[in-house]
């Protein structure tokens, strides 16, 4: 395929929706392309059809690997693989510009081969390397990748979604050890901010709180240097949520509190967040006209919100969210009405592959069942949610709600069959 002129001048201009379609078209899937180029199969198809870019050097450099495309037809600096002799420029008996320059005449008397590009391209960047340009080549690609770690797990185990995230997060480490323009470095930081926050959110999914905390205090530094008050606020709300889902209220309602002081009171997806978590935070610490205010801020922030912000990421604030949020506060305060309400409308909007939302939001329904009386259908309900859960889900969050549901039953109901097989799925 390198012989092909119009693949190599693809390659020149690292258009991969060129390449990816171009190696497509020979009978290799996007899956065996994401595998090989260590990418997930959604964006390598997204990049074939143009809805997507790959720009940052390390994905670069994995896609050259991956498909044993030559470093110098990509502006690279040889693979391993290579055998890179022939097309070097560099000479080998110290700086001898002619020799270079005989070299590349050779190289080019045969015409635009992809040799002769290879070596036009290692010249180029022998010099490019050492300029700094504005913005970094690959910081758009790694917002683009936090973007797109928003839309959260899509049915993909949590773990594999953590190991991803953190690997593009790492990639953010030499560019902010880096002199950078401020505008640069501010962008730097909000990114490392958002991947810093998303990692923590799936660690304190997964249970590991310890370590979500000090994701979450890395998140805010980053946050707080990049000057975005509405990322500091959402990065302090989704930390409020640790202590909430783990015993902690008070915790809770104090960090939440400084996230609506950040946020303000423009309707933006961090301010809505920040009223909604402080409503369920007051209610699981027994303040429920608190709680009812902060509802009542938060439906009204809302009404308000931006279309632009209501898409359904961790990043934003949509309809499916603001009502998992309330189905929680309303379960807390024993109003089930409300609550069921908030349930049904959230699963409407919860995707299939939403499976941690979609078990939350049945427990919430079994507490529901609970609080009204029917102790036997609340456990039945808790127990097939849970049953019905793959395993890399069953820890963390959904684990401690469905514990908050079995410590809510007084003790003289313990022994009741259908309470003791949620005992017994919980101890598993």
């Amino acid at each position: 395929m390198l012989t092909d002129p119009d693949l190599v001048r693809a390659l020149a201009q690292r258009d991969f929706a060129v390449v990816f379609s171009a190696v497509h078209d020979c009978g290799i899937s996007f899956n065996r392309i994401a595998e090989a180029c260590v990418l997930k199969a959604e964006r390598v198809s997204q990049i074939a059809r143009g809805a997507a870019s790959a720009t940052a050097l390390t994905t670069v450099e994995r896609i050259a690997g991956g498909l044993r495309i030559p470093g110098a037809l990509l502006g690279l600096a040889a693979q391993p693989w290579e055998d890179t002799a022939a097309l070097s420029t560099e000479s080998h008996d110290g700086d001898d510009p002619m020799k270079r320059r005989n070299l590349l005449r050779g190289a080019l008397a045969a015409g635009l081969t992809a040799p002769a590009l290879a070596a036009l391209t290692a010249a180029r960047t022998d010099v490019d390397q050492t300029l700094s340009p504005d913005t970094p080549q690959d910081l758009a690609d790694l917002e683009a990748a936090a973007e797109g770690y928003g839309y959260g797990y899509h049915g993909q185990a949590p773990t594999r979604v953590l190991a991803d995230l953190v690997g593009d997060f790492t990639a953010l480490r030499p560019l902010l050890a880096l002199p950078q323009p401020a505008p640069v470095r501010a962008r730097l930081c909000h990114t490392a901010g958002q991947m810093a926050g998303m990692t923590a959110i799936v660690l304190h999914d997964l249970g590991s709180r310890r370590e979500s905390r000090a994701w979450f205090a890395t998140a805010a530094r980053a946050a707080a240097e990049s000057g975005d008050r509405q990322l500091y606020a959402w990065v302090r709300a989704r930390e409020a949520m640790v202590p909430l889902n783990y015993g902690a209220p008070k915790a809770a309602a104090d960090l939440a509190d400084q996230a609506r002081r950040a946020a303000g009171n423009q309707p933006t997806a961090a301010a809505v967040l920040s009223a909604a978590v402080a409503a369920r935070a007051y209610a699981l610490n027994h303040q429920p006209d608190q709680a009812r205010t902060a509802l009542a801020a938060a439906d009204a922030l809302m009404e308000r919100l931006p279309a632009g912000e209501r898409s359904d990421t961790w990043l934003t604030y949509g309809e499916q969210k603001h009502h998992v949020h309330l189905s929680h506060a309303y379960t807390t305060l024993g109003d089930s009405d409300r609550a069921r309400e908030s349930q049904q409308r959230a699963l409407e909007l919860s995707a299939p592959t939403s499976t941690m939302t979609r078990t939350l939001l049945t427990i919430d329904g079994a507490a529901c069942a609970h609080h009204d009386g029917d102790t036997e259908q609340a456990c039945h309900r808790a127990v097939a949610a849970l049953v019905a859960l793959p395993g890399d889900f069953r820890t963390g969050l959904v684990y401690r709600r469905a514990l908050d549901l079995y410590e809510a039953i007084p003790a003289q109901h313990h022994r009741e069959r259908a309470v003791l097989e949620l005992r017994e799925i919980l101890a598993a």
